[in-house]
């Protein structure tokens, strides 16, 4: 499949260059055959040659620097995703999403006014080389960092070419040491899906970062990694995911769907252009209770794994409305190594729902502070970090609950308490009383496998916590829907 882009998406290459002067430029648009395009061509050429000629700084109003600016202007006045790249942007954009970079593999932060290193990627050179957490770069290739020395300067620094050596002076606090490393940068892959455990209850969670190249492979491993620890159900953590490429939504997406169901589809300016993404699994879909979990910072192509799964009734959403980025961009290659970032699409969920700029709603609604956002934010970025003592040393506070996190726990326990309800009733057994089932109330009896929802839930029947056949308004509990949920029609 092709890479598309939620946060981008890409392939197109424009066989032109981009033009070194301004009068280049005007003859390149002169080519459209369009009386518009030749008149907006003649004034731009008249007004660059205007700021070349009269401009007080002769270079600032080089041909090429009013060449550049007027192609940002151009494309960035269209949208706030849209935008020209040189080539420094347009190499890290193709890493980002690649999944890949060329460096040492280690991870950094700022301390106590030093760069101290939070861990070595395992299998990296850094891990070979012996660098631990905690030690502190004090110079690279012979330039002296410190905490007061940009971020972004540190890490172009140790990134660069695969083969390339980069030399480090770190030191080793507790041993009292001064280290003097030379390194040799190797491709470096980034893990999107994280911190993969087993909760309570046999929950199994996932967190992604991000959608790239190789997401949906590890998705589809740390999936497998759980089931074969006998979780009985899914936390898909998605809070904070800026999105990413749109095969690698599709490819999380489709372990949830048959084979031909529809996952997304995108819409162009001309009807032609629609373009539609069905699941390709092969075999029934994974049979499990899954929620997702979001938050205001979800968005693109998180936004279509959590659109497609709510939409279709194969997940229950759990946390904050999201962002609300429906747009596909496609990235065009120019030459030199520059490119256009170019919103050509939006994307719809299978029922059609567009989710641009009004987000995806969850069907509980569970809504955090600012400041608890920003710490449990911090908190799932250091999973390292186990000991809260050290935790609030590092960081000025002492781990918090997760509200959303534990929401959702609850929510699908409830799910395996009902389910093996109807698994004793099915049996012919008696099921023993359970504290977590809802109460009987006098004059009428809950139907076997029905489910109490919170009245926050649609009664549609997208949003039933599994496949759900009907929902109808719960008599017996004023302000909530019943769902039935058959045990074995769960996506």
């Amino acid at each position: 499949m092709r890479n598309r882009i939620l946060k981008l998406a890409a392939g197109l290459t424009l066989g032109i260059a981009v033009p070194a002067a301004g009068l280049q430029l005007a003859s390149l648009f002169g080519l459209l055959p369009s009386k518009d395009s030749a008149k907006a061509t003649a004034y731009l050429r008249e007004v660059m040659g205007l700021v070349n000629e009269d401009y007080v700084d002769a270079t600032a109003a080089s041909y090429d620097n009013l060449a550049h600016g007027a192609i940002h202007g151009m494309v960035e006045s269209l949208d706030p995703h849209s935008e020209f790249l040189e080539a420094k942007d347009n190499a890290e954009l193709e890493e980002d999403l690649s999944g890949e970079f060329g460096g040492v593999g280690i991870q950094v932060e700022v301390r106590s006014g030093k760069i101290v290193v939070i861990e070595p990627m395992p299998g990296t050179p850094a891990d070979r080389a012996g660098i631990r957490r905690g030690d502190e770069i004090t110079s690279i290739d012979g330039h002296p960092v410190a905490g007061t020395t940009a971020m972004d300067a540190v890490v172009d620094r140790l990134r660069g070419k695969p083969h390339t050596r980069v030399a480090l002076v770190l030191n080793r606090p507790r041993e009292n040491r001064r280290l003097a490393l030379t390194l040799e940068r190797e491709i470096i892959k980034v893990d999107s899906v994280t911190n993969v455990h087993v909760l309570a209850e046999d929950v199994g969670y996932v967190l992604i970062t991000e959608f790239s190249e190789h997401t949906g492979e590890q998705f589809a491993s740390a999936v497998d990694g759980l089931l074969k620890k006998n979780i009985n159900s899914l936390i898909i953590d998605l809070r904070n995911n800026p999105g990413g490429l749109l095969d690698a939504a599709v490819d999380v997406a489709e372990p949830f769907f048959r084979k031909g169901e529809m996952i997304v589809y995108t819409q162009g300016r001309k009807p032609s252009d629609k373009e539609e993404f069905r699941s390709e699994s092969e075999g029934e879909p994974l049979d499990i209770p899954v929620a997702i979990l979001i938050n205001q910072e979800t968005a693109s192509a998180a936004e279509i794994v959590t659109g497609a799964l709510k939409d279709m009734g194969r997940a229950v959403v759990v946390g904050e409305r999201s962002f609300g980025k429906g747009s596909v961009q496609s990235i065009l290659k120019l030459k030199n190594g520059e490119g256009l970032r170019l919103t050509t699409a939006k994307y719809y969920t299978p029922s059609g729902v567009s989710l641009h700029q009004k987000g995806v709603s969850p069907h509980i609604e569970v809504v955090l502070s600012a400041e608890d956002d920003d710490k449990l934010r911090e908190q799932g970025t250091r999973s390292d970090l186990t000991d809260p003592a050290e935790f609030k040393e590092r960081f000025g506070f002492t781990p918090i609950a997760d509200r959303q996190l534990d929401t959702a726990v609850d929510l699908l326990k409830g799910v395996e308490v009902i389910d093996s309800q109807i698994d004793a009733q099915k049996n012919g057994k008696t099921p023993g009383k359970v504290a977590a089932a809802a109460p009987a109330a006098a004059g009428g009896a809950r139907p076997p496998g029905a489910l109490a929802v919170p009245a926050g839930l649609s009664a549609r029947p997208e949003v039933a916590l599994h496949q759900s056949p009907a929902c109808a308004e719960d008599t017996l509990h004023p302000g909530s829907v019943i769902c039935g949920v058959p045990p074995h029609d769960r996506g």
